[in-house]
């Protein structure tokens, strides 16, 4: 990506913000699962059992897959965000993850590979969804991004006809 005057510019997500952007994201996802097991289980307990256990996993996962997904370039517009297309692929390999362990956890809670399959099904729904608008509002978040431009620099030398021409990384935190 370049700025308007033909200088490089490259972007990344700092480590507090893959974190803060999981919080918000298993909250969200913590939620619409708790709603989906209480559907296919009909108990209350057992949803909220399965919602919390993910918590704890999904976390851990969810800042996996956001720091393997900061080193991929594929869709993003550096200096502005994400591509539809990247929001899309992206919330695509994390329903993956995240069904499998929605299917395992809800198998160990109900003891049924039915229920499990059931709500780990729904969830491929529902995840992708809510995953996809979640992306897209943080893609207008400039808070935690990492801005990297590289600027030609002139360099004096006692020479007046010889000038030298580097590069300067110039490396800004919002």
């Amino acid at each position: 990506m370049q700025t308007n005057n033909g200088q490089p510019v490259f972007m990344s997500d700092s480590h507090i913000r893959s974190v803060v952007k999981g919080i918000t994201w298993r909250i969200t996802g913590t939620i619409d699962t708790i709603c989906l097991a209480l559907i296919v289980t009909g108990t209350f307990v057992n949803a909220v059992k399965i919602g919390f256990t993910e918590v704890f996993t999904k976390v851990i996962l969810y800042y996996l897959h956001e720091r393997i997904w900061n080193a991929v370039p594929y869709g993003r517009i550096h200096g502005v965000g994400p591509t539809h297309a990247r929001s899309l692929v992206k919330g695509i390999s994390w329903r993956a993850l995240g069904t499998l362990d929605t299917i395992v956890i809800s198998y160990f809670i109900t003891g049924q590979w039915i229920s499990a399959i059931k709500i780990g099904v729904f969830e491929i729904v529902t995840k992708i969804v809510l995953f996809y608008l979640h992306e897209r509002v943080w893609g207008r978040v400039k808070w935690g991004r990492i801005i990297q431009k590289t600027q030609p620099v002139a360099v004096q030398t006692n020479n007046p006809e010889k000038r030298i021409t580097d590069k300067k990384k110039e490396t800004v935190i919002l």
